[in-house]
């Protein structure tokens, strides 16, 4: 390409959307919140479906993973693909297959069917998610208009979160727990109906053939180190999940090194050249690191030091959310006038205080200490989801959107695994520091008490009233204690990522500068090879 093209294309003006693209981004925002809707709702089934089908613990985890699992592993390998075969046919595709194991899932009869439906729910869901994520970026090239589609995105993500297990529960309720899969029927044929009205299609006409080694090499990758992350959370630092890890960080140093050396890699290792790229991407796997292991934590706090049910404690999460997705909303048009790194930064103080509030948290009476600091935490955080994801996919170049929206996606699920890890195993290390077993207490149930929370309130449920009340009050006085100190943690890390989201991301424009002044930026330039 001559230097005059390539003058030519930096000074073009993005073309803005029109009506057609913003009924489109409706039809891309339905299967984002079903995706979203199914990593929640699956939780208040399990009761359920284990009574039905017979399903023994091991069973009932594999029925809950399974899916997060191949969609973690995939996510790269669909964007890949999409930027290869088009994103729209992947998407519809994907939809396709989505909806027929659905209704498979909701029919099962055994375990092991429900196990492998679920797989296929993932396989299907890892080609949604970053094909509506680039397709997004493809027919929002305007940096405005782009900026509010991704946070109508991203908030579709966050509000099937956040209602999934209303949704559910209340589908429980009137039906069967089969029900809670069947919603996703009726959103897949009004994406196949809709989009090849609504939709383009955006494919690279430049794109080699599918490296399988890679895909199986970053399989190889992802898979364990994903399980090593889930399971450091479960069960401690134990010898065998740290060796799953190591193996697949090793299969990762094989995976780069087969990328650097192919024509046509399965992921162009360039992307992470560019300055507004990379450093988007690991501020926001840290800040989802930080914020999925507080809201891990979070979580069994609600239910086994508040008491609460988990249908009880979604419901008081709610507002949370809700915050979230408001302050997302509010986030590109904060941007128009302000640099996108300060209005990042802003956010993530903002949480800190959120985290403070946190550590003001008791084992007694600090129900309302907990919404709070929790809706500041989620509140702050919104602009940084937005924001980042829309520097990650915007600075890619068009052919190669699939992958950068893959890999913002992967990085996310990366950083919650590893939050929940690392603070889980925090607050798991104070818990079995600080918590008192009463005399009297059975050795094997002093075991089991004492290694975790969960332990405690099953063994104190078995004792008379006054062991087991003492037993009960030490065990979330120790929990608490952990949760306090992962949000002091937490404050820490939010002051340090909103000063590097400063230093790092400070030389992006906001929006509406970036439409009439003409800059030789990083985003803009920093490719490591030409295309």
């Amino acid at each position: 390409m001559t230097d005059e093209k390539k003058s030519a294309l930096s000074t073009e003006v993005p073309r803005k959307a029109g009506g057609r693209e913003w009924i489109g981004l409706a039809v891309l925002a339905l299967p984002t919140l079903l995706l979203s809707i199914d990593l929640s709702v699956l939780h208040l089934a399990l009761p359920y479906l284990s009574a039905d089908l017979g399903a023994d613990s091991t069973q009932l985890l594999w029925i809950t993973d399974i899916y997060g699992f191949m969609i973690a592993g995939l996510l790269i390998t669909m964007g890949t693909l999409g930027d290869h075969i088009g994103r729209r046919k992947l998407l519809m595709i994907g939809g396709a297959v989505f909806g027929i194991a659905s209704v498979l899932a909701a029919y099962s009869t055994s375990p092991e069917m429900l196990i492998t439906t679920r797989a296929l729910m993932g396989i299907a869901g890892a080609t949604l998610m970053p094909s509506t994520l680039a397709l997004i970026t493809n027919m929002f090239g305007e940096p405005r208009q782009r900026g509010v589609a991704i946070a109508v995105w991203m908030s579709c993500f966050m509000g099937g979160m956040a209602f999934g297990p209303v949704i559910g529960g209340a589908f429980i309720e009137w039906f069967w727990w089969g029900a809670v899969f069947l919603l996703g029927v009726p959103v897949m044929l009004l994406l196949l109906i809709t989009a090849p009205i609504l939709l383009p299609e955006f494919r690279n006409t430049e794109a080699g053939k599918l490296d399988l080694i890679s895909v199986a090499l970053l399989l190889a990758t992802i898979l364990p180190i994903i399980y090593g992350f889930k399971e450091l959370a479960r069960h401690g630092w134990q010898g065998g999940t740290i060796a799953v890890a190591i193996v697949g960080v090793c299969f990762g140093v094989l995976f780069c090194y087969r990328q650097f050396r192919l024509t046509h890699p399965l992921l162009d290792l360039h992307l992470f050249g560019n300055r507004t790229f990379s450093s988007a991407l690991v501020i926001s796997m840290l800040v989802g690191a930080v914020q999925g292991g507080i809201l891990f934590l979070i979580n069994l706090h609600l239910q086994l030091v508040e008491g609460l049910s988990p249908l009880i404690a979604g419901l008081w999460l709610v507002p949370s959310s809700l915050a979230m997705i408001a302050a997302t909303m509010l986030a590109p048009f904060l941007a128009k006038r302000i640099r996108p790194a300060y209005v990042i930064a802003a956010g993530l103080l903002f949480s800190a205080i959120g985290y403070q509030i946190l550590y003001q948290l008791e084992s007694t009476g600090s129900l309302t200490v907990a919404i709070m600091g929790i809706v500041m935490v989620m509140m702050g955080v919104g602009p940084m989801g937005a924001l980042a994801t829309d520097l990650i996919v915007g600075s890619a170049p068009p052919e190669k959107a699939g992958a950068a929206a893959a890999v913002s996606e992967s990085g996310a699920e990366f950083g919650i695994a590893l939050g929940i890890a690392a603070l889980g195993s925090l607050g798991t290390a104070i818990y079995r520091r600080q918590v008192l077993i009463p005399e009297g207490v059975p050795i094997e149930s002093a075991e089991s008490a004492s290694e975790s929370i969960i332990g405690a309130v099953s063994t104190a449920e078995q004792l008379y009233a006054p062991l087991g009340t003492e037993l009960l009050g030490s065990a979330r006085e120790a929990f608490t204690t952990g949760l306090n100190a992962s949000a002091l943690l937490s404050t820490v890390l939010f002051i340090a990522l909103a000063l590097a989201s400063v230093i790092l991301l400070r030389h992006v424009r906001p929006s509406d500068e970036s439409l009439n002044v003409q800059t030789n930026e990083p985003q803009n330039t920093e490719w490591g090879q030409s295309n």
